[in-house]
């Protein structure tokens, strides 16, 4: 018997799914979740083998759920917004069901799950290049532990590489994010948030000032004291924001 999650805001949404798979005798619902939060936990409590997931839903999105899965399953994404589909195709998710869907679409979808063989290396892929949405300009949803966090990027002190990850700091603690540093720099607004070397993105209203090392050699030194190198190149660039 095969172990499927439905995860969607939308009760009715999640009736028609569950009513579908009655057609399919060998897969068994063992959770329905209203939001991402419980999805993940649900996914990481259960580990099904494939879960049916909306994008736009309240807390998190869907592209924001999978982030923070350590190992994804088989994914089919139901939306009503068809905006996403390109990007879905992109990630080679199983399939993407466009809302109001018939019970012959759904069951194309299944039996493209029944013959996928490497769709969670393709989907791995995509989330760890990252899918760009508004929300993601305004905050940064983390792991940690067992907690879901939405961090404001106001928060943000500054981000440092680290090996696969980042390290997200705030004032308070830092956060683990399976990210680039290009994604970020990509994806947080340039008028707030400077990349001053391959392994740093600061805020500039956390920056105090900028000190000489040595010849051509330069540090920005932030609120918390925290003292970042600046490449040539981002001394050239932030010498020209400052007006030094």
């Amino acid at each position: 018997m095969k172990k499927a999650i439905i995860i969607d805001d939308e009760p009715l949404a999640r009736s028609i799914v569950t009513e579908f798979l009655q057609s399919h005798a060998d897969i068994e619902v063992i959770a329905e979740c209203n939001n991402g939060f419980e999805g993940v936990k649900s996914i990481t409590q259960h580990h099904p083998d494939l879960v049916f997931l909306d994008i736009q839903m309240p807390k998190i999105n869907g592209f924001e759920m999978l982030e923070l899965l350590q190992d994804l399953p088989s994914v089919i994404f139901t939306t009503a917004f068809d905006e996403y589909a390109i990007k879905a195709f992109e990630s080679n998710a199983i399939d993407y069901l466009l809302k109001p869907f018939s019970q012959e679409r759904f069951n194309t979808a299944i039996e493209k799950w029944r013959k996928s063989t490497t769709t969670n290396n393709k989907l791995q892929q995509f989330v760890d290049s990252g899918t760009r949405q508004p929300d993601e300009k305004n905050r940064i949803v983390v792991k940690n532990g067992t907690d879901i966090r939405i961090v404001p990027v106001e928060q943000i002190v500054y981000i440092e590489a680290y090996d696969d990850y980042v390290k997200i700091f705030t004032k308070d603690t830092y956060y683990l994010k399976k990210k680039t540093m290009n994604y970020y720099e990509e994806t947080l607004d340039s008028a707030t948030f400077f990349r001053a070397h391959r392994s740093f993105i600061i805020n500039l209203q956390e920056l105090t000032k900028i000190e000489s090392l040595e010849k051509n050699s330069y540090i920005a030194i932030l609120k918390n004291n925290k003292r970042i190198p600046l490449s040539r190149n981002s001394y050239s660039r932030l010498k020209e924001l400052w007006k030094i």
